[in-house]
């Protein structure tokens, strides 16, 4: 018997149970494989009832901990008395900027996030499929969300999708995407004239 009332059940999501030859709704929310951090939420897996219910019994929390943290992880007062993994003055992000040391919070944002495009841009050029790009197109790239692979054809295809997304006719006068629609005309300008796509 499959009752209707669930705790964190999404009814009617449209998605399909991630099981392997599961035909019912995935209408409940499991962990996926990157976990929530200072770049946002984490992934998330949809099961139905039955493969979350068995996902949850051999979910591991501590999965890649080393024996010391585990032990430490399960003290009454975990997190409260020193510094955690989660809660620290870089607040876990490693070689970024820390927050402790800017005095405006939005000073501390901006920086963050000039060392994730600097990463990223790192990463492009190292990656034999965005060495035919320059580094403004590299950029153009992730404003669009597209990778070193694509094609002119894809290029077209993305901007459109693009532009029905944010373009406030398609949105019923919402103007509150006008300005990352500016962006992706703009990326748009830039690549198509790219000589990567000849």
């Amino acid at each position: 018997m499959k009752h209707d009332r669930f705790q964190g059940r999404v009814a009617n999501s449209g998605r399909q149970c991630e099981a392997d030859g599961c035909e019912e709704a995935g209408e409940f929310r499991a962990p996926g494989e990157r976990t929530s951090g200072f770049d946002g939420p984490g992934d998330s897996r949809w099961f139905c009832l039955d493969h979350v219910r068995e996902f949850n019994s051999g979910y591991d929390w501590f999965k890649g901990m080393s024996a010391d943290e585990i032990l430490e992880a399960q003290h009454p007062v975990f997190g409260w008395r020193r510094e955690s993994r989660a809660f620290r003055p870089d607040a876990g992000i490693g070689d970024g900027p820390r927050w402790a040391d800017f005095d405006d919070p939005l000073d501390a944002i901006g920086a963050r996030a000039a060392s994730i495009r600097s990463r990223a841009a790192r990463a492009h050029a190292a990656d034999p499929a965005f060495a035919r790009f320059t580094p403004g197109e590299r950029e153009a790239l992730g404003v669009m969300g597209l990778g070193g692979e694509t094609d002119r054809a894809g290029l077209r295809k993305r901007y459109s999708q693009l532009v029905r997304k944010y373009h406030p006719d398609r949105n019923g006068g919402d103007r509150s995407q006008e300005g990352r629609l500016g962006q992706v005309v703009e990326a748009y300008q830039l690549l198509r004239k790219s000589r990567a796509f000849a």
